[in-house]
């Protein structure tokens, strides 16, 4: 997928319980990006954002703030350039 980018991320702070995954793939979906997320069992969110490359960086750069009750402490870059998705999905907390 020539002209794409994708990032794997972690994202830590108070982001269980306050709509982070729905507003996540609402704004994904926005932006034309493929990809998933999901809540970890250790309070985290994981994601995969996949697309044109500003509008990757345009969602990194949303998951700062990420919906209104989130307080977003950090986000990681775990892994870029790994696989190919079609749409976006919420996956199951891992």
């Amino acid at each position: 997928m020539s002209g794409t980018r994708t990032v794997h991320v972690r994202i830590e702070g108070r982001v269980q319980g306050v709509g982070y995954r729905a507003w996540s793939q609402s704004i994904a979906q926005d932006l034309g990006l493929a990809g998933w997320v999901r809540n970890r069992q250790d309070g985290a969110v994981e994601a995969v954002f996949q697309g044109l490359p500003e509008n990757v960086a345009e969602m990194l750069r949303l998951c700062e703030e990420g919906p209104l009750y989130a307080r977003v402490a950090r986000i990681e870059i775990i892994g870029e350039g790994v696989g190919v998705y079609d749409g976006f999905e919420v996956r199951r907390t891992e």
